[in-house]
């Protein structure tokens, strides 16, 4: 299945359904802490979900309970670029297990991932999107609802186009 995001919208299959984009738009040109959400096509790699806020999730994506211990690397100096982290971590990091429910379920786009290239931004995801849908880091959010309905969809040969 693909799945495009065009116009702050994302359509699959026959939906179409409201996206937040990063704060600065879409950019082929993305670096490093600017709200760009990354231009171009992409595979969905795995999805994170709060097991204590999310109940079965269906997916044929590989699986990961976020624990209070998980982050997501975004220090570019660090060799763990981009790449999932347990705290304590010395470098600077996203957490994954949130208060706010953004994080509740993170489907992993495989964006700067083979090879990571220093700089050009990390932690690039698809995940539940504010209640008013407020502009992102850089990822792609859609309602916690749509993204259960999308899940049950995609595969591991499933790919997203951010236009």
């Amino acid at each position: 299945m693909h799945i495009l995001i065009k116009n702050k919208k994302l359509f699959f299959n026959n939906y179409k359904v409201k996206c937040s984009i990063g704060k600065r738009g879409i950019s082929v040109n993305k670096k490093e802490g600017d709200y760009i959400t990354p231009k171009g096509t992409f595979k969905l790699v795995s999805v994170f979900y709060r097991k204590d806020r999310v109940k079965n999730i269906d997916t044929s994506l590989k699986k990961f309970i976020i624990t209070k211990k998980m982050g997501w690397c975004d220090d570019a100096e660090s060799k763990y670029y981009n790449k999932l982290i347990r705290f304590p971590f010395k470098g600077s990091a996203e957490k994954l297990y949130l208060k706010k429910n953004i994080y509740d379920i993170i489907i992993i786009i495989d964006y700067n991932f083979k090879p990571i290239v220093k700089h050009k931004g990390s932690a690039i995801f698809l995940h539940v999107a504010t209640r008013n849908y407020k502009p992102t880091k850089g990822c792609v959010a859609i309602s916690k609802k749509n993204l259960m309905k999308l899940l049950k969809l995609i595969n591991n040969k499933s790919k997203i186009t951010i236009n």
